[in-house]
């Protein structure tokens, strides 16, 4: 699906004291490298704000006058796009992830509509997590500024409410935005909860080393169990390191990363468990042999 994706930087951030909110962090990543990670295949992405730094390569805007609003702000990220469909993000959703990203790409096609926004939990339909084919979207701005002589200053709506949008259902969290200290504090301890704190870590682990690789969690944890039990507690990491340079190198030779890491996998395991076998079997050994003595 080929899109463009614009990602506004340049608020304000009043409720946060004026803080650089972008740039904070949520599980060791900053917001907006969060937001970047939802949409990796973008042919452009336009970041519209002061430069700062990213963990991907991305162009670089600021609406007239910097403040103008998001309205404007959305004018200038446009300016630099080409694709016909645009993907629209503010620069503060923790949460968002890839699979919301392509239902609000596909949904203006399913629905033959002029974009797709997302709908949140509360029914509220939220304009800056959203898709919009370009031509409408610069349509309407183009007759805002005729009307009104300048975009600074104009409300979202204003530029909505004449374009034909599907909303797509938000997931769980993917609507969550940070815009207070408090939305912040919820965001970092939400991220640590035990039911989903492995995916949110081996994501951002992911991330900052550079690496795309379905990663079979359990598998792993099966081995690093075994390692500990049949081996020693230490082998635990130490198994788990080796088996990931195993599988680097055998992808190095053309082999597939997930299948490299599965097979690599499976043969550490098997040795640790013939440890384990052959600990057990002298244990019964010595065992038998002390009770006939």
């Amino acid at each position: 699906m080929t899109y463009d994706a614009i990602v506004l930087a340049g608020g304000a951030a009043r409720r946060l004291g004026g803080a650089d909110k972008p740039a904070l962090s949520v599980g060791g990543r900053a917001l907006l490298d969060r937001v970047l990670d939802a949409c990796p295949d973008a042919l452009r992405t336009v970041v519209v704000g002061g430069r700062r730094p990213t963990a991907r390569p991305v162009r670089w805007a600021r609406e007239d006058p910097p403040g103008g609003g998001p309205v404007a702000a959305l004018d200038a990220g446009l300016r630099d796009t080409t694709a016909e469909l645009v993907l629209v993000l503010s620069a503060d959703l923790p949460f968002l992830d890839r699979d919301t990203v392509r239902a609000l790409l596909a949904a203006p096609d399913a629905h033959g509509t002029d974009g797709a926004v997302l709908r949140d939990p509360d029914g509220r339909d939220q304009p800056l997590v959203a898709a919009y084919r370009a031509e409408p979207l610069r349509r309407e701005i183009a007759l805002l500024a005729t009307e009104h002589g300048a975009l600074a200053g104009l409300p979202l709506r204003a530029l909505t409410a004449e374009l034909r949008l599907a909303p797509v259902a938000a997931q769980p969290l993917a609507a969550f935005d940070c815009d207070t200290w408090d939305d912040l504090a919820v965001a970092r301890a939400r991220i640590r909860e035990h039911g989903t704190v492995l995916d949110q870590w081996i994501t951002t682990v992911k991330n900052e080393l550079g690496i795309d690789l379905a990663v079979d969690t359990k598998t792993l944890l099966d081995l690093a169990r075994d390692a500990a039990h049949g081996v020693a507690r230490p082998a635990a990491p130490l198994t788990t390191f080796l088996v990931g340079y195993a599988a680097a190198h055998a992808a190095a030779t053309g082999a597939d990363p997930a299948q490299a890491v599965a097979e690599a996998s499976r043969k550490a395991a098997d040795l640790a468990l013939r440890w384990a076998a052959e600990a057990d079997a002298d244990t019964d050994a010595a065992a038998e042999e002390n009770g006939s003595g």
